[in-house]
């Protein structure tokens, strides 16, 4: 589930926030952790690490599972647990992140805090309370246990924590943050839409690049030995609080999930139970809009509303800020909040107000917690008919052989004839949306006739082959659902429709997959590069032009032309250019020569040299590259390579045989101890993830302790 726009100014700035969130050596004390020692005796769970570390949480209530899901996550990683209590606490500035201070604002402009208190007794339910509350429970416990660890005045968490970071990080999922940060640019970047007589959409919106995440599932017509697979594969950063952590949770009130999670997540967000399997990713409706407010002359907290004028709220917030040198300052700001449209933003060139599907939601932790429970395609659809997750496509599978896709979101119901990619006028209520496209109208597909479907950040209209796809004349253009085909998307359908019986290896293959598809952006630069002039009077970059139009569109890790065409294409993958603008200029292509040549002695050096992961000691090199179902980002180049930190992270396939019977393995791209350098398990699985390899995935209890490294308490 990665955004698909890979370092979007909001999730940068949350991952540069973070990173300076907690002062090294700056311990805080916490305040009675007797009380947090005692309270951690109302719980009853065994945790067993079997033995690739990972976590399996056995507690006799879905609480007590939750308290043990917590101490262990924290026991690998409490350092972005604590970043995480505090972007949701709106804290990050007051513990010496400057940067935090626009993220600590918009907790504060959202209500994110003031909805979480008026609706967290009314709106959850009891069993979701007591998930979030154990989960809190357990990271207090390790808190109080482990003073020496604690950098972050967060102490004692709430039930309250957990869900106010889940409201606050929802809507930033589908691009709230950059549309807030737009409108802190020094100009207006958007025109005020009119009454159209025509639409005048784009109809291959990309929503900025596609860098996001890959499902995939195959029914038992399509596989050779009758077996239903699904693959879960999102891509995410390999740091911070949007990364991925594996564990197993098991209690006797029903819950027995195994998957990944994010820091401060109290249940799985994706994964697999005994009887179904589901995968995120990241899609683009519409469903945010900014409108231009008419201001009173005579009053600036005024604004005009079908011929009114109605007062703006007014919220007068103080938020501390650590500098360098631990020197305190206390930043005062207003909060401004339509109660026809919602937060409003002031600025130099105008007042905006914002409105976004899932405006005051709280119940995102319950939607996951009933998927997380569900026995069955019903159940599960009536989690997902909640709609509290308002945004991400889910691929599905189970042990009765269905597939199922379905392109989740919020979609408001808006007027027809605005361009509702424009700003909105704010003054007349036509504009103003407050109905949603019904859960059974959205975009879906089940079990089609070819027996697969597959989604990687694309349109949902070609989720599959043949027939059983969505329409998009069916849909609204106002919903704002995407038309573009990644390369991922172009490569699943190549290679799932290209084979009608599906053997297990072939499938694990396909999800590896390292080729551009003949159809993509970076074929299409390879045919202009070979229709290029070789200048005699310049040999290397003759020779770099005849390399990139050898290419065969592999990113394996001992392709030759790879390094010299990914790098040179690298602003094209990055900038998310589509169809006529697509262009690479020779001076690109000599440019990058030069550097290979001036870094590896050559440049034709293999892609693997190029390409490289680094973990504490190790540094290793990969196949893969953007865009790719094996996909690897990395930062660079530097002194000629690029180090991955995002792309694929976790990765699990789930399968049930003709019978029945559950099988599951699965990849970090580290491993379990996600911060612990001195763990035996913070590297173990990089040679597994650069080899393209899987690891069982244990879920039954007798499976775990026929491979335990460890069983223990907490509490």
């Amino acid at each position: 589930m990665f955004p698909k726009r890979l370092i979007t100014p909001l999730f940068a700035l949350m991952a540069a926030a973070a990173l300076a969130s907690c002062v090294p050596g700056y311990v805080v004390p916490i305040e009675d952790p007797e009380a947090l020692i005692a309270a951690a005796k109302d719980y009853d769970v065994e945790i067993l690490r079997d033995t690739w570390g990972v976590p399996h949480i056995y507690g006799k209530r879905d609480a007590d599972a939750a308290f043990g899901l917590a101490y262990a996550h924290c026991e690998d990683d409490f350092t972005t647990i604590q970043e995480a209590l505090l972007t949701g606490r709106g804290a990050l500035a007051a513990h010496g992140s400057p940067l935090g201070l626009p993220l600590d604002y918009m907790v504060r402009l959202l209500r994110i805090w003031k909805t979480v208190d008026a609706k967290y007794e009314t709106d959850l339910s009891p069993e979701t309370r007591a998930v979030c509350e154990g989960y809190a429970a357990g990271v207090n416990y390790y808190a109080a246990l482990h003073p020496e660890e604690v950098t972050a005045d967060v102490f004692p968490a709430s039930g309250k924590d957990i869900v106010a970071g889940a409201a606050f990080k929802a809507p930033n999922f589908f691009g709230l943050g950059p549309r807030f940060l737009e409108l802190l640019y020094p100009i207006r970047k958007k025109d005020i839409s009119k009454r159209l007589l025509a639409s005048i959409y784009d109809p291959f919106k990309t929503h900025g690049h596609e860098m996001g995440s890959n499902t995939l599932a195959v029914g038992p017509g399509r596989s050779e030995d009758g077996a239903t697979r699904l693959a879960i594969n999102a891509h995410q950063p390999w740091y911070g609080q949007l990364s991925w952590y594996e564990a197993h949770v098991h209690s006797e009130e029903g819950w027995d999930c195994a998957g990944a999670l994010f820091p401060g997540a109290p249940v799985i967000l994706h994964g697999h139970n005994q009887y179904l399997g589901w995968a995120h990713t990241v899609n683009s409706p519409d469903l945010i809009d900014t409108y231009v407010l008419t201001i009173n002359p005579e009053n600036p907290d005024q604004y005009r509303f079908d011929g009114r004028w109605y007062n703006l709220e007014v919220q007068e917030v103080e938020i501390p800020v650590l500098l360098p040198g631990r020197f305190r300052k206390t930043v005062k700001m207003r909060c401004l909040w339509s109660p026809h449209h919602g937060p409003v933003v002031r600025w130099r060139h105008g007042t905006y107000a914002l409105r976004y599907a899932g405006m005051g939601e709280v119940r995102q932790m319950e939607q996951w917690f009933r998927m997380n429970k569900a026995r069955n395609l019903d159940e599960f659809q009536d989690a997902l008919r909640m709609q509290a997750v308002c945004s991400f496509n889910v691929g599905y599978a189970d042990k009765e052989g269905n597939v199922y896709y379905l392109y989740n979101a919020k979609i408001p119901v808006r007027a027809e004839g605005y361009d509702w990619e424009q700003y909105l006028p704010g003054d007349t209520s036509e504009t103003v949306w407050n109905e949603y496209l019904p859960f059974d109208a959205l975009p879906h597909v089940l079990n089609p006739p070819s027996g697969i479907i597959q989604n990687c950040n694309s349109t949902p209209y070609q989720t599959t082959i043949g027939e059983g796809n969505p329409r998009a004349e069916d849909f609204s253009q106002t919903c704002g659902i995407e038309e573009n085909m990644t390369n991922r998307a172009l490569r699943a359908l190549e290679l799932l429709g290209a084979d009608g019986s599906i053997t297990r290896e072939e499938f694990l293959e396909y999800k590896f997959d390292m080729k551009y598809s003949k159809d993509s952006v970076a074929a299409d630069l390879v045919k202009q590069v070979r229709a290029m002039p070789k200048p005699e009077d310049d040999p290397l970059l003759a020779k770099a032009i005849r390399l990139i139009g050898q290419w065969n569109l592999s990113t394996h890790p001992n392709n030759r032309s790879a390094a010299l065409a990914v790098t040179t294409l690298m602003p094209v993958f990055l900038g998310g250019k589509t169809g006529e603008d697509v262009e690479i200029s020779a001076e690109r292509i000599k440019k990058v020569a030069y550097r290979l040549k001036e870094t590896h002695g050559r440049i034709d050096v293999p892609w693997r040299q190029v390409n490289r992961l680094r973990r504490g000691a190790l540094d290793v090199g990969l196949g893969g590259g953007p865009d790719i179902l094996h996909a690897v980002y990395g930062a660079g180049p530097i002194l000629g390579r690029y180090h991955g930190v995002a792309g694929d992270s976790y990765v699990m396939v789930v399968e049930w045989d003709r019978d029945g019977n559950l099988r599951a393995d699965s990849v970090h791209q580290f491993g379990a101890a996600t911060t612990r350098p001195s763990s035996p398990h913070y590297a173990d699985q990089v040679p597994l993830f650069v080899n393209r390899e899987l690891k069982p995935a244990w879920f039954e209890e007798a499976e775990v302790r026929a491979h335990l490294e460890w069983a223990y308490r907490p509490g």
